[in-house]
């Protein structure tokens, strides 16, 4: 059965202060492919050797570890360049969009990075407005979420109920709820003490 998360459902958590992205990255691999889902929850060998005897969370917490040595370091996801960053400050939305490119999302996806700390709150809901036309199964967008001064915490945008709105998927808690239209305009999205949205990593237009 292929791995799913919708509202109510309850994903794995980060198994760390500062893998928030990578957790989410994680899961959003999960979402595109059922036999890295099924190593992740049960443990199944998808070439057909043993199981994998530990327990979900920690092999969910080698993938994080995985992620952001790619995110993080000089060669990203698909042996791609990238601006190092360090691992204590958590995952630079640049190496997050290459991690969607090279397997997070489904094959041949492209990403770009887009600031929306600063505007009105009509300039917000433009930019929901665009990510509910981007958002769909196989192609989450990342939330850099915060305070006013800065990012704090990334979360992982999923497609909502009838494509007319969006959920978020929040590693702090593996919780999924929605993502409310005015919440994200207004700057009190209230996910994991954060209220104010600054940067999205989502799917170019085609």
């Amino acid at each position: 059965v292929p791995f799913h998360l919708g509202p109510g459902d309850q994903g794995p958590v980060q198994q760390s202060s500062v893998t928030c992205g990578s957790a989410s990255l994680t899961v959003a691999r999960m979402l595109v492919s059922p036999e890295f889902a099924a190593w992740i929850v049960n443990g199944i060998n998808a070439k057909g050797g043993p199981p994998d005897s530990r327990s979900e969370s920690e092999r969910f917490a080698e993938h994080e570890r995985e992620v952001m040595d790619r995110t993080n370091g000089i060669h990203a996801a698909g042996g791609r360049l990238n601006i190092p960053w360090p691992g204590a400050m958590g995952t630079p939305p640049w190496g997050a969009e290459k991690e969607l490119e090279y397997g997070a999302a489904r094959p041949g996806a492209a990403y770009r990075m887009r600031l929306v700390r600063v505007g009105s709150i009509g300039a917000l809901r433009e930019a929901y407005g665009e990510l509910v036309s981007l958002v769909h199964e196989g192609l989450p967008a990342l939330l850099y979420i915060g305070n006013s001064l800065s990012p704090r915490h990334v979360t992982l945008v999923l497609p909502g109920e009838g494509g007319a709105q969006l959920d978020v998927y929040d590693p702090a808690t593996g919780s999924v709820t929605d993502l409310a239209p005015d919440r994200f305009a207004g700057r009190t999205l209230g996910i994991a003490g954060w209220n104010v949205p600054w940067i999205t990593v989502q799917s170019r237009k085609s």
